[in-house]
């Protein structure tokens, strides 16, 4: 066959060359009947399909289970006890028997009726379950079929895809995938951010690409330019294999930093930190290098469930996060829902500007329970170690007042109890309010960090999940560069400190930037450490203060 060259978007830098694995999630069935004499084989199918798909259920709990604990695991949990419903069994069953429909399209009727009656149900817990009938429901069907799926892979695969769902990634082996080449995604996607973590080269943006690759087709992925090379003849082949090796060398050459602290040549000392999510992270992040955790998301608690988290599960997570990270800095972020993330026991409107509506810090203080249970579980956790609290989407100094509030309210209750520690107070700058208003809010915290994900999207007017206007979503944007220099002129004249925990702390392009315009700490995805120490290292503070100024337009 042909060489072709496929261009799309960089979303994970490396090289490497490796195998294609393509993986359908839309799976087509063509409707066929079956005569009689078929009827007991259809049915020993979906027998063996079903039981094939428990099993591989089973694997991914107790896979997800080891590595990021037993609230990520309760899903699939449902998915095995989903597949095990008379309702399911029974009703592909009876169409085999009934209708004489094969046993494909038993199980596509079957999973449709049951998503259908899952959506008219008013509990909207209860209605979100439809995308786990439709999640197991593929499963069989792959397993009926024959299909690719994602438990056992080779060494050296490259994972060809529209799109993959959490489950999708949860059951794959990522030590055995050296690539991502997916079609309908974004930068900041679950996959994506996956990719970083683990240093995988990855593309996206390129469409139909199922179309133009078949598994086992060799491929070349170099996601510093966004390209996919099908088919490479031997000559590019070798000149990426000689890429793919100086790169692999350019990484263990970064791996030397790992224990370097991050002084520029003239003395400025920057802190960097780790962006987590859950306990895996944290090993990734001692893994690296990381000096604290810059940014702890703690909505992984509080979704894909009927009710919150207790205090005292809580309390359990943060206080393992705490204690691995020994007296390292740890910044709790609080509850960040609303937007996309809609918990089934909050009653979160349908919104027409949902990123600009009711999230983050407003449903803390309108939902008082749900904050106050948190916070107690913050200051629990911070008896074993060097805790801080951090507020999302503030816009106003009146919300930090009333958050700070709750918090002294609790502290009251928590002191006839049980020993805790003062913690720090910071906010998230994530609209230009805050960043502007930034000498005001120095009078009631302790800290800044720029979430420069969402401040970018509030300054540039542009939605970054939307593929029409992602192109113009820039967050080395000079406004983006003046509104970071703007909080940290104010929250330095105050004495206070200011971070940056957005993707742009890790972008190493303009880390002289960042460096210049005077923040005291980047926090970012842990496999970013590396790098970002070593250009600070190399850098002069001086000279980046004036690089900056002119990247500014000052």
């Amino acid at each position: 066959m042909n060489m072709r060259i496929l261009s799309g978007i960089g979303a994970s830098p490396g090289i490497v060359v490796g195998k294609a694995l393509v993986y359908h999630q839309k799976i087509n069935i063509v409707k066929k009947k079956i005569s009689k004499d078929e009827i007991e084989l259809e049915i020993k199918k979906f027998d063996d399909a079903l039981k094939k798909s428990i099993e591989e259920e089973q694997f991914i709990e107790e896979k997800v289970k080891k590595e990021l604990g037993e609230k990520d695991a309760e899903i699939f949990q449902a998915h095995i006890l989903m597949l095990q419903d008379p309702s399911f069994v029974e009703g592909v069953k009876e169409k085999i028997r009934q209708n004489q429909l094969s046993s494909e399209q038993s199980v596509v009727e079957t999973i449709n009726e049951l998503v259908e009656k899952f959506n008219k149900i008013k509990n909207e817990y209860l209605r979100q379950r439809a995308i786990d009938v439709q999640d197991i429901g593929n499963r069989v069907l792959r397993n009926l079929l024959g299909l690719n799926n994602l438990i056992k892979i080779s060494d050296g695969t490259i994972i060809v895809a529209e799109s993959l769902s959490p489950s999708d990634i949860a059951s794959m082996d990522i030590e055995k995938v050296v690539g991502f080449v997916i079609e309908e995604t974004g930068k900041t996607s679950h996959v994506i951010i996956l990719s970083k973590q683990y240093r995988i080269p990855a593309v996206i943006n390129i469409p139909n690409i199922t179309d133009y690759i078949v598994s086992g087709q060799t491929l070349i992925i170099d996601g510093n330019e966004g390209i996919v090379i099908v088919d490479p003849d031997q000559n590019t082949i070798n000149e990426y294999k000689i890429k793919e090796n100086n790169y692999k060398k350019e990484l263990e050459e970064l791996n030397k930093y790992i224990g370097v602290n991050a002084i520029t040549i003239d003395g400025r000392k920057i802190v960097i930190s780790a962006n987590v999510g859950n306990l895996n992270d944290i090993n990734l992040a001692l893994k690296y290098g990381a000096e604290g955790i810059g940014l702890l998301r703690t909505e992984f608690l509080y979704l894909d469930r009927e009710s919150p988290p207790s205090v005292d599960e809580q309390f359990k997570f943060y206080k393992e996060v705490v204690q691995r990270m020994g007296n390292k800095p740890v910044i709790i972020r609080t509850l960040d829902i609303g937007g996309d993330k809609k918990p089934r026991y909050v009653d979160i409107p349908n919104e027409l500007n949902p990123f600009l509506g009711w999230r983050g810090l407003r449903i803390g203080l309108d939902d008082k329970e749900l904050f106050m249970d948190q916070i107690e579980a913050i200051l629990m956790a911070s008896a074993y170690g060097n805790v801080k609290v951090m507020f999302p989407m503030v816009t106003d100094v009146s919300e930090v007042i009333k958050a700070k509030e709750i918090i002294n309210e609790i502290k009251e209750k928590l002191e006839k109890k049980i020993k805790f520690n003062n913690i720090d107070i910071g906010i998230m700058v994530e609209v230009p309010s805050a960043a502007i208003m930034a000498d005001i809010f120095s009078n009631e915290v302790d800290f800044f960090s720029l979430g420069t994900n969402d401040l970018t999207q509030y300054t540039l007017a542009v939605d970054r999940t939307n593929q029409k206007v992602s192109k113009l979503y820039n967050d080395t944007h000079p406004s983006i560069m003046r509104l970071i220099k703007m909080t940290v002129d104010y929250a330095h004249k105050k004495g206070k400190w200011v971070g940056i925990c957005g993707e742009l702390a890790g972008n190493s392009k303009v880390t002289n930037i960042l460096v210049g315009l005077g923040v005291d700490e980047l926090s970012m995805n842990p496999s970013y450490i590396p790098e970002i120490k070593k250009n600070i290292v190399s850098l002069k503070y001086s000279d980046s203060i004036k690089e900056a100024e002119k990247y500014m337009g000052l």
